[in-house]
């Protein structure tokens, strides 16, 4: 009994070290909770509520059940506390299903369904990251899950700054890059 007390805090105190050795931990939570906001399927007053909290634009991201994509920046990219706050602090964020049959009403204040909405916005392929202006049109689209939580912070920094004005996010990623010695 008394080796295997012996052998258990030699094990804890192994995977301390490893832990300790490997530097602190990137803080995660669930993303659909905390990158999304609630959806209240009014587009169109979601637009006016983003304007009254001086945010940049409204984020879509349209998915479907069962995309590995999906999944993967929900639990790689998304989930990331520091994503998250970025995110927050500049743009209102929702998903919209391709294939569902949830009522709407979009930018316009038209009644649809989320399937109608993302086949308007020809939104097939998943994950498709839609931003929109205040004004509901939209101004840069990703489709596909982006390469890592780096560049999906800067595609936030693209849209929050205006850049996406004057150039197309290849050109400012590689400037990014560029300026960073890379």
């Amino acid at each position: 009994m008394k080796s295997l007390r012996y052998i258990l805090s030699l094990l804890a105190l192994a995977v301390s070290c490893s832990l300790w050795a490997a530097g602190p931990a990137t803080a995660t939570r669930e993303a659909i909770t905390h990158f999304f906001d609630a959806n209240t399927g009014d587009l169109k007053a979601e637009l006016a509520d983003a304007k009254a909290a001086n945010k940049k634009a409204v984020l879509l991201m349209y998915e479907q059940e069962g995309c590995p994509a999906c999944l993967y920046m929900k639990q790689n990219v998304l989930n990331r506390v520091d994503v998250q706050e970025l995110y927050r602090r500049h743009f209102v964020s929702f998903t919209v299903d391709i294939n569902g049959a949830v009522p709407l009403k979009d930018f316009g204040g038209r009644d649809v369904t989320e399937k109608a909405f993302a086949s308007s916005a020809k939104a097939r392929a998943t994950p498709t990251f839609a931003f929109h202006d205040l004004n509901g049109t939209e101004i840069v689209r990703i489709t596909g899950a982006v390469r890592d939580v780096g560049e999906f912070k800067l595609l936030a920094e693209f849209v929050a700054s205006g850049a996406y004005k004057t150039r197309q996010f290849a050109e400012y990623k590689q400037t990014q890059s560029n300026k960073k010695g890379g």
